[in-house]
């Protein structure tokens, strides 16, 4: 499989800390996590409003904090911006960030700005947590599951990159967090995160941290596997936790599906790189 420049860069680093493999560095009781989310990268101008930019950068920074277990209180933005920006443009980019941040409690205490030629957006969120939810906790034995049906993303897309357009409440604009269902089955699960770069790429994460394989009761199409910017949850959970979950999935009206165990050995993603 070809070299993984990310996983490599983030290998340089990971001798001399404890707190780097999760969606967010755990320091007491504290999390920090960071996205970016970059023109030509992660977005196309010409597919979203600056408004629906900044509020998926938000979305997706959001996200990381949700599946540590931890509310997020605070955030720092970093934004590039291009000289051909007018004042309107600074303000429907700046409304999507506070709008978004409101709606989940943050405060956005600061940041930087720099002239660019494109858009980039790096944000930082500081989020609370009692008991952080690790990836390295998944065990043989256990059930893994997934919020939400998986593959509509990617297909969205494809239709973007082939010139098409797409409806403005498709998740690849507006990823749609469950935080309140995910804080509540929290005390019944041993690992979680997002499924940003594709169920197979995080399934591989949670193998790599937890030492453990899974063994699909169906196979899944790569399509689906592959499909990233879903931002639905991953996790992992006893099974005798099932009942309680399904509890909590019905009174939040979220559909999950169990999707294997987690078994001896390993898991390796097969899927290509994202972004374009």
């Amino acid at each position: 499989m070809k070299q993984n420049n990310e996983n490599f860069f983030i290998e340089q680093f990971v001798q001399n800390t404890k707190h780097i493999g999760d969606d967010g560095a755990v320091i007491g009781k504290w999390v920090y996590s960071q996205d970016a989310f970059f023109e030509n990268v992660h977005f196309k101008k010409e597919w979203m409003s600056l408004e629906q930019i900044a509020t998926k950068a938000m979305l997706v920074n959001i996200s990381d904090a949700i599946v540590m277990n931890s509310k997020p209180k605070y955030a720092l933005l970093t934004v590039a911006i291009p000289k051909s920006y007018t004042q309107d443009d600074l303000v429907s980019l700046a409304k999507g960030f506070k709008k978004t941040a409101k709606k989940f409690g943050v405060e956005i205490i600061g940041g930087d700005t720099i002239s660019n030629d494109k858009l980039d957006i790096s944000i930082t969120i500081i989020s609370k947590t009692k008991k952080p939810i690790l990836r390295s906790g998944a065990k043989v034995g256990e059930l893994v599951a997934h919020t939400g049906e998986l593959g509509n993303v990617k297909k969205d897309l494809d239709i973007l990159l082939s010139g098409g357009n797409i409806d403005k409440k498709s998740r690849f604009i507006k990823p749609k967090l469950k935080q309140k269902f995910f804080y509540d089955i929290a005390p019944y699960i041993s690992s979680a995160l997002d499924i940003s770069d594709g169920l197979f790429f995080e399934l591989a994460r949670i193998s790599r941290a937890s030492g453990v394989g899974i063994e699909f009761f169906e196979s899944i199409d790569k399509e689906i596997g592959c499909s990233g910017e879903e931002y639905e949850v991953l996790f992992t959970f006893n099974q005798k936790y099932i009942e309680k979950i399904s509890k909590i999935a019905k009174k939040h009206k979220v559909n999950f599906n169990i999707i294997g165990t987690l078994t001896q050995g390993s898991f390796e993603c097969e899927c290509a790189e994202h972004h374009f």
